[in-house]
């Protein structure tokens, strides 16, 4: 990876998309499929959130409460169908443009704890992620 490396020249840009509106059902058979830890939500193209498998689980656990057996499952599908992204996203959610550095990117990430940050273009639109795998990837053709 060298020193004027750029977040658009190593980012993932085949990015799995949701809305607020889809349902904690749909996102977790994407995440189960797909095998994704982050995935951005948008709107009209733009970054409003970021939904991690992290928060997917946590609201899920949440929601079952001391249940065990089948009305615990019941419950917790109960609760996939009927609890929308919008309500488990994070909304604070920084982005980082296709041009900055990927070291830039890379201490950005680590001082935040963040494991993704979404690419925007400069109208906001969403154009990919840059992941902490597409990070370590690079490194890896270096090293």
């Amino acid at each position: 990876m060298s020193a004027g490396m750029k977040v658009s020249e190593i980012m993932t840009r085949d990015v799995i998309t949701l809305f607020e509106e889809d349902n904690l059902e749909r996102v977790n058979q994407e995440l189960g499929v797909f095998r994704f830890r982050h995935l951005p939500v948008i709107d009209d193209g733009k970054v409003v959130g970021i939904l991690s498998q992290q928060d997917l689980l946590r609201a899920t656990f949440a929601s079952s409460g001391d249940g065990v057996g089948g009305g615990g499952r019941a419950r917790e599908a109960r609760f996939l169908e009927e609890t929308f992204v919008r309500d488990v996203m994070h909304t604070d959610v920084m982005t980082v443009h296709p041009e900055a550095p990927v070291g830039e990117a890379a201490k950005r990430m680590l001082q935040n704890g963040f494991g993704v940050l979404p690419v925007v273009d400069a109208d906001g639109m969403l154009v990919g992620i840059l992941t902490e795998n597409d990070i370590v990837r690079a490194a890896s053709d270096v090293l």
